[in-house]
């Protein structure tokens, strides 16, 4: 039977286990010039010691205004490549895959002088309202992503992740409430998201996954829920997504007849769903910190992998904890053996 220590593949990424750390911004930059830090370094290579399969490097940006704070990574220049490569590098060492988290935060980039988004819309009265961007600009946009995964290619990751859920650029164009477009990116709102899906699928080799993380339900009225969210799935899909990391919310104020529970696994059940109607591998994510209850998932084949993000935050060595409460035999740093000694 499956469980969180089985192997896993997809397509020619191979993972020791189905633990992944996912995306969560440090803010940590420095310089604001984009590139990771001493800090960015110890936070993942830590994980990968630690027994993490999956390592998702953190939403990192196509253009110096599209970061939410100027504390963020980004890929936006050549000159960024080598710090991301040292990076994969001494991951690879300690065992573990790593891939990153490609993005733009169109109107919640609070940094930026002048936001742009699909329409004119700020996200609530504390941020600025952003510019429409023009129809010439949204092309020009598609292919800042395709050269950010051209560059995340060269530097060397195993995998890639579009950002599509949470309120970010992908997604304002995907929802309702945000894009209000009369061009073609407004007449069909899954337009921006197969133009960005296809060129960077250009830059990626033909073995290596494309996972899109995604809002698979909107907590506000006018927003779309699980139904909406699964056609526009299988429209991605088809352009050439391989995995999908079901999120839910991020657009709009959380109306509260929409509200999400805060139970352990509250978000499971939409990956399950989206695995079941597209026949595709998913990512759950949200308050899974339980080794059991991560576990159980995987063994009823819900889902195929399972993300683990505040757990991940408080313990480095999450997964290494995982597999003596589950009493699954893993490699312990040698260093660490004394410690997991039964």
């Amino acid at each position: 039977m499956k469980d969180l220590f089985s192997p896993y593949r997809i397509k020619e990424l191979e993972l020791k286990n189905r633990i992944v750390m996912p995306p969560m911004c440090q803010y940590s930059v420095e310089a604001g010039d984009g590139i990771p830090t001493n800090w960015h370094q110890h936070h993942y290579v830590s994980r990968a010691i630690g027994g993490t399969g999956l390592i998702i490097v953190e939403m990192t940006d196509v253009d110096p205004d599209g970061r939410i704070t100027n504390g963020d990574l980004g890929l936006w220049a050549d000159e960024q490549i080598d710090a991301f490569s040292k990076m994969v590098n001494e991951v690879h060492q300690h065992g573990a895959k790593i891939g990153i988290q490609i993005a733009h935060a169109g109107r919640k980039a609070q940094d930026a002088e002048t936001p742009v988004a699909p329409s004119a819309i700020a996200f609530d009265e504390t941020f600025k309202t952003p510019r429409a961007l023009e129809t010439e600009e949204v092309k020009e946009m598609v292919d800042k992503f395709r050269a950010s995964v051209r560059r995340a290619v060269q530097a060397g990751f195993d995998v890639i992740e579009l950002h599509g859920a949470h309120g970010y650029l992908i997604h304002q164009f995907i929802s309702p409430l945000t894009n209000k477009r009369e061009d073609e990116y407004g007449r069909d709102r899954t337009k921006f998201g197969v133009e960005v899906i296809k060129a960077v699928k250009s830059e990626m080799p033909a073995d290596m996954p494309l996972i899109m993380r995604i809002s698979a339900k909107e907590y506000v009225e006018g927003g779309y829920d699980l139904e909406e969210s699964i056609a526009f799935s299988k429209v991605f899909q088809e352009a050439g997504v391989d995995m999908f990391h079901v999120s839910s919310g991020g657009e709009g104020p959380i109306g509260s007849a929409g509200r999400p529970g805060t139970h352990a696994g509250y978000q499971t059940p939409l990956a399950r769903e989206i695995k079941k109607a597209l026949d595709i591998p998913v990512i759950a994510v949200g308050r899974l910190d339980d080794p059991n209850l991560a576990n159980s998932i995987i063994g009823n084949e819900e889902v195929d992998l399972v993300a683990v993000g505040r757990g991940m935050l408080r313990n480095p060595y999450w997964a290494l904890e995982a597999s003596k409460a589950l009493n699954k035999k893993v490699e312990i740093p040698t260093q660490y053996e004394r410690a997991f000694t039964h």
